[in-house]
C-alpha cells in the first residue's frame, strides 16, 4: 500500500516529534484546568491534521491526536482502557473490519480469475485507449453503488476489488484512484435515500425526498462529479511523473492456485453480488451488512470455481490479513472521536455565541450553524444532524429559518466534513482500499472541493431565507 507521491521534508521530519511532545504536554498541563465543554476539545482533530499534512504516518498521527485527548481528558486508567474496548465496537472500526474482508474478497477474485474476467469486461466497454473514460466510469460506478447501499464503506469495498485491477492495467495512479472513489463514493452517499444521515435530515427538516435532493443533496452531487472529474484528471497528469502507479497487476494469479473455471466463478460471484445489493437495498441494511455480505460472496466464489474451500478460506484470509494494519487504525480513530465527543467542544460553542445567534438575520444564522456542523467530529454524520437539530433546531423555528434552509445547514454540517478541513474516515476508507497512503494529497483534493462547496450553498442559501 505504498506509494512513490512526495515524503516530508528532512526538516519536517525532525520537527514533528517536537511538535507531537509539545502538544502532548500542553494538553496534559491544560487538562489540570480544563473540563469538557472547552473549545481545548478541537486541539486533538488540529493536532491529527497538521501531523497527517506533515506527511507522518497515518496509524502514528492517529495514535498521537488520541494521546493529546487523553491528555485533555485525563481518564483513569480504567477509563481510558473503557474508551478503547467500547471502540472495538464502534461503527468506524467496522469501517476497518469491512476494508479487512473487502481484500480478501479482492484476492479471492484475483486468484479464481474473476478479476480478470471482469476487468477484460469492462475494459471492452469503456475502451482501453482513453484513461479519462474510465475515471469517468470508476466514479460513476462508486456514486451508483453507495446510493443503492447507503454506505460508503461497505459499498466501495464490494467494487473495489474490480475497479482496482482496471486502474492498474491502464495507468491510473493511486493518487487519481483514490480521489476518485472519494469524490463518486461521496456524490452517492448524499443522494442515497436510505442513509442514515440523510434520513435525519429528512425527519428534522420534515422534508420529503424530492426537496431533500432539490435544495441540498442534488447540487452536492453535481459539483463533486464536474469539479471532481476535473481535479482528478489534474491528480493524474500531476502524479504520473512522481511514478505513482500501481506497481503490481492484480489480476495476474502468479504462482497462487488459480481456478479452471473462471467464467463460473464469475457467475457465482455476480449473482452472489446482485443478490446481496438487491436484499440490501429493500431491507434498507446498513453499515453492518457487508460484514455478512463480502465472506459470503467470497465463499459463493470459490465454490462456483469448483475451488476446495480451505484454498478459498486461505485465500481470503491472505487478502485480508495485509490489510491489518487499517483495521488498527480504524479503531484508533474510533477511540479518538469517542475521546473528542466526551470533550464536547460543541457546548463551548453554544454557550460563547448561542445568544447572539438567536439575534441574528436568518442567512447568518444558518450560515454560521452549518459551519459550526462542520468543525464537529468527522465520521459521525447521523449524529451531527441530531446534535445540531437537538442545539440549534428551536432556534431555527423562532428566528422563521425555511425548511429548505434548515435541509442546507444540517446537509453541509453533516457532509461538508468528507471533504475537510480534517481528516475523516471517509477519506481513509478511500485510501485503504485503493492501496495508497498519501493522506496530504486526499485532504488537499476534499479541499479543493469544500472550497467551491461552501461558496456554493453560500449562494443558495442567501436567496431561500
Amino acid at each position: 500500500m505504498s506509494t512513490k507521491a512526495e515524503s516530508p521534508s528532512r526538516m519536517s521530519s525532525a520537527v514533528v516529534p517536537v511538535v507531537v511532545t509539545v502538544s502532548i504536554g500542553l494538553c496534559l498541563a491544560i487538562g489540570f484546568t480544563v473540563g469538557s465543554g472547552s473549545f481545548w476539545g478541537f486541539v486533538p482533530i488540529l493536532l491529527y491534521t497538521v501531523l497527517c499534512l506533515s506527511g507522518l504516518n497515518i496509524l502514528i498521527a492517529t495514535g498521537a491526536a488520541l494521546a493529546a485527548g487523553f491528555a485533555l481528558l485525563q481518564p483513569t486508567p480504567l477509563d481510558a482502557a473503557s474508551v478503547l474496548g467500547d471502540s472495538l465496537g464502534g461503527s468506524v472500526t467496522s469501517i476497518g473490519l469491512i476494508i479487512l474482508l473487502g481484500a480478501g474478497l479482492g484476492e479471492v477474485l484475483r486468484v479464481t480469475g474473476v478479476a480478470g474476467v471482469l476487468v477484460r469486461a469492462i475494459m471492452g466497454l469503456l475502451g482501453e485507449r482513453s484513461r479519462t473514460a474510465v475515471i469517468i466510469g470508476m466514479m460513476a460506478t462508486s456514486l451508483i453503488t453507495v446510493f443503492m447501499l447507503g454506505t460508503l464503506a461497505g459499498a466501495l469495498a464490494i467494487v473495489a476489488p474490480i475497479l482496482i485491477p482496471i486502474a492498474a492495467r491502464l495507468g491510473v495512479t493511486r493518487t487519481a484512484t483514490a480521489v476518485t472513489l472519494l469524490y463518486g463514493g461521496c456524490a452517492g452517499l448524499a443522494l442515497a435515500p436510505f442513509a442514515g444521515s440523510n434520513i435525519a435530515i429528512m425527519e428534522a427538516a420534515e422534508v420529503s425526498y424530492g426537496e431533500y435532493v432539490t435544495y441540498g443533496a442534488g447540487p452536492l452531487a453535481i459539483l463533486s462529479v464536474l469539479l471532481g472529474t476535473a481535479i482528478v484528471l489534474m491528480w493524474q497528469r500531476r502524479t504520473e511523473r512522481l511514478d505513482d502507479f500501481y506497481t503490481d497487476d492484480p489480476t495476474d494469479g502468479g504462482d497462487e492456485p488459480s481456478s479452471a473455471r473462471p467464467r463460473l466463478a464469475t457467475v457465482g460471484f455476480t449473482i452472489s453480488l446482485l443478490a446481496s445489493v438487491t436484499y440490501a437495498t429493500l431491507n434498507q441494511a446498513g453499515t453492518a451488512f457487508p460484514l455478512l455480505a463480502l465472506p459470503v460472496i467470497a465463499l459463493v466464489t470459490g465454490l462456483a470455481a469448483r475451488q476446495r474451500t480451505t484454498d478459498t478460506v486461505t485465500a481470503f484470509c491472505r487478502g485480508a490479513g495485509a490489510y491489518l494494519h487499517l483495521f488498527l487504525l480504524f479503531w484508533l480513530l474510533e477511540a479518538l472521536f469517542a475521546v473528542v465527543d466526551q470533550l464536547d467542544p460543541f457546548q463551548a460553542v453554544f454557550d460563547r455565541w448561542g445568544t447572539e445567534l438567536s439575534a441574528t438575520s436568518p442567512f447568518v444564522f444558518a450560515v454560521v450553524v452549518g459551519l459550526i456542523g462542520l468543525a464537529g467530529v468527522p465520521g459521525a454524520s447521523a449524529a451531527v444532524v441530531v446534535l445540531v437539530d437537538q442545539i440549534f433546531g428551536s432556534v431555527a423555528a423562532e428566528i422563521g429559518l425555511s425548511p429548505a434552509a434548515w435541509i442546507v445547514v444540517l446537509l453541509f454540517a453533516s457532509k461538508g466534513d468528507t471533504y475537510g478541513p480534517f481528516p475523516n474516515p471517509n477519506m481513509v476508507t478511500c485510501m485503504g482500499l485503493s492501496r495508497y497512503e498519501n493522506l496530504r494529497y486526499m485532504l488537499m483534493s476534499g479541499w479543493m472541493l469544500l472550497i467551491p462547496a461552501t461558496l456554493m450553498y453560500t449562494v443558495i442559501l442567501y436567496f431561500i431565507t
